[in-house]
């Protein structure tokens, strides 16, 4: 039996969303999943197989605002040093012939010194976290990190864009929904105009859904308001359906009339591809969320406008963005199978 691991960073749900999109393609083959947190739950939730080895560090965020960078740099960079040790052990035990690795640089590592195959899958080519004296160490990782990327036999980048040495872009990757929106609305009881919160796998997002059940309910409309609030955060909100921790946010993108979401690429893939309006507020100073935001149009000031934006989206018609990606990542990895 072929052995293939496949190294999901933990830090955000994204990461495992669209690498289960991957092997939901991929169905003839067999994957030990390598992870941690909300992510190694969610694989636990639809029966994969799952290594729940890895716990990342969390960004300290206050009111929105990313803080303590340095501080959060060097931790991750610990948190690096031991993921090396335990994916190392793994791909030894298993005696794994192909690694995939979706941002998880440490087993990309073990794999290259062990001359197995490996594929990155990953949309940051470059960290930007730090700025004055602490930004020369995250220069030093970023060498490092650009040395990987080139070691990798394939690089798969989930955007539109040309091909370039090792490097593929295949467009966005999207879980697949085999209901009609009608199905998933009958489905989830949705009978009015909705509008969803989701924040990801952390309590980072904490500032976004007070603001937003706030300037909804300032607006005054038969509106329902369905949260998704990841296995960090536990506070209880009024006038909203609380879903909690899910592993099926797609499928309640696709249901809702909004979604109000941080700026993390995987959510804003999906909202484009199944057509839901979306509104996208980043992590104040966290580039890659301010990055994928301004690509949508918004930044973190829009915080204060949410009411505004929310009646602008409501007005706005559905529209679909094909996204084969998944399809596309699969391909490439076939090729790598024996």
């Amino acid at each position: 039996m072929n052995n293939y691991d496949f190294f999901s960073s933990p830090i955000g749900l994204g990461h495992v969303t669209r690498d289960i999109a991957i092997v939901k393609n991929l169905k003839d083959f067999s994957f030990n999943f390598v992870t941690g947190s909300g992510a190694a739950k969610i694989l636990k939730k639809i029966n994969y197989n799952v290594d729940d080895v890895y716990y990342p560090p969390s960004f300290v965020v206050e009111n929105g605002v990313l803080n303590n960078q340095t501080k959060w740099l060097w931790s991750y960079y610990q948190y690096y040093k031991n993921c090396k040790n335990i994916s190392k052990k793994i791909i030894k035990k298993n005696n794994s012939e192909l690694i995939i690795s979706d941002e998880d640089f440490a087993s990309l590592t073990n794999a290259q010194e062990l001359k197995i195959p490996n594929i990155l899958i990953t949309d940051v080519l470059e960290t930007k976290f730090t700025k004055g004296i602490a930004s020369f160490i995250e220069k030093k990782m970023n060498k490092s990190m650009m040395n990987i990327i080139k070691n990798c036999d394939v690089v798969i980048i989930p955007e539109n864009g040309e091909d370039v040495d090792n490097i593929r872009r295949i467009g966005p990757i999207v879980r697949e929904i085999n209901l009609s929106r009608e199905e998933l609305r009958k489905k989830f009881l949705f009978n009015k105009k909705t509008i969803l919160i989701s924040v990801g796998g952390t309590d980072a997002g904490l500032f976004l859904i007070k603001k937003s059940i706030e300037s909804i309910l300032k607006l005054n409309l038969d509106i329902e308001i369905i949260l998704v609030t990841g296995p960090s955060i536990t506070k209880k909100f009024d006038n909203v359906k609380n879903l909690g921790f899910v592993d099926n946010l797609h499928e309640l993108i696709y249901a809702s009339d909004i979604v109000i979401s941080l700026a993390g690429k995987s959510t804003i893939d999906e909202a484009n591809a199944y057509g839901t309006p979306g509104i996208f507020i980043p992590i104040k100073d966290h580039f890659e969320q301010e990055s994928n935001s301004k690509n949508e149009g918004f930044s973190f000031n829009d915080i204060n406008k949410l009411d505004e934006l929310i009646l602008e989206k409501l007005e706005k018609k559905r529209k679909k963005v094909n996204a084969n990606g998944a399809e596309l990542a699969a391909e490439i990895i076939r090729k790598f199978t024996k």
